[in-house]
């Protein structure tokens, strides 16, 4: 459906561009930015400019972080340990894990894993900028990278791609456990997920 307005049309159509923003949603989304007083559309935009000009990667996890904070906060913080770097495919899952507030460790974000049948090889992700850091003086207590790639065929690539360039280094290379969700019932968990879960079995 196509509103009388060209302007809110465009919108629409904007809106719809986001991942996981159908049509229907992009319409309520721009209802609503309608009905808004100006000065709240004012500072989604001035939101949506702020973030293309101010935020930027850290040289060093290439996180995202502000113009002026590089390294971030995580990379400079004191208490962290400084032993372990866990690595992550986005942002997004770096954000995870550090709402458990269980992992105290630094990071380093790929942005992206391999996919060859997507054109998107080693070059075209963090990993030359990892290798970096671990050659880096500054990295000698490094002891043990964990790999916490999604369980796709391409985060399992990525990991198979990374142990083979990290284990020569002398760092221990370990990878996060797949298992069974708390609260699921076995007779609905699939075949692979139950064999991980068996493989990464724990003394008790």
């Amino acid at each position: 459906m196509r509103y009388t307005s060209v302007a809110l049309d465009a919108l629409i159509d904007e809106f719809s561009k986001l991942p996981g923003v159908g049509r229907k949603t992009a319409q309520r989304l721009s209802m609503y930015i309608l009905h808004e007083p100006r000065s709240e559309a004012e500072k989604l935009a001035s939101a949506l400019l702020e973030v293309k000009d101010k935020v930027i990667r850290c040289s060093v996890c290439q996180n995202i972080t502000d113009i002026g904070i590089d390294p971030c906060t995580v990379c400079t913080s004191k208490a962290r340990d400084r032993t372990v770097i866990c690595v992550v495919e986005s942002p997004v899952d770096m954000f995870a894990f550090e709402k458990t507030g269980y992992y105290r460790g630094l990071y380093h974000v790929l942005h992206g894993v391999i996919s060859p049948l997507d054109g998107v090889g080693p070059d075209d992700i963090k990993v030359r900028e990892l290798l970096v850091r671990l050659s880096d003086p500054a990295s000698s207590e490094v002891k043990e990278i964990v790999l916490a790639l999604n369980p796709t065929i391409e985060g399992e690539t990525t990991a198979l791609y990374l142990t083979k360039l990290i284990k020569p280094l002398g760092i221990h290379v370990t990878k996060i456990a797949r298992g069974i969700p708390v609260g699921a019932e076995l007779e609905f968990i699939d075949e692979a997920t139950l064999s991980r879960a068996l493989e990464g079995r724990t003394t008790v």
